[in-house]
């Protein structure tokens, strides 16, 4: 196991808990708009034709050749904010994904949004 230093490369992978229970699939990486780290990773999860996106912190998150470990447990996550396969992560869902997770969660000085998918 090692660092994410380059988590696009682990896009379409599995993510798995800290046990390696299965999540979901890495969909796409959210990252912090006042530092460009990545920060959240966009979970595919669910059954196809109900499946929707959830988020998950990626501190402390570690990769393998064949999936990303995340540093929270599963229910935490399944318990996450989520949007639809094809939606948006609104800008007023920020501040109740951050608070999920026990994270601090601030505005850049402007009021910008702290998330950006790239």
């Amino acid at each position: 196991m090692f660092e994410a230093a380059n988590i696009r490369d682990w896009i379409g992978l599995p993510v798995v808990d800290e046990t390696e229970d299965k999540i979901g699939t890495l969909e796409s990486i959210y990252y912090d708009t006042a530092t460009s780290e990545p920060a959240f990773g966009a979970v595919t999860t669910g059954l196809p034709g109900f499946q929707k996106l959830l988020f998950v912190p990626l501190t402390g998150a570690t990769v393998a050749p064949k999936h990303l470990r995340t540093a929270f447990p599963k229910k935490l996550v399944k318990d996450s904010p989520t949007i639809p396969t094809d939606g948006e992560l609104e800008a007023s869902t920020e501040p109740v994904l951050y608070e999920h997770y026990g994270l601090q969660y601030q505005t850049g000085s402007g009021g910008e949004r702290r998330l950006g998918r790239r």
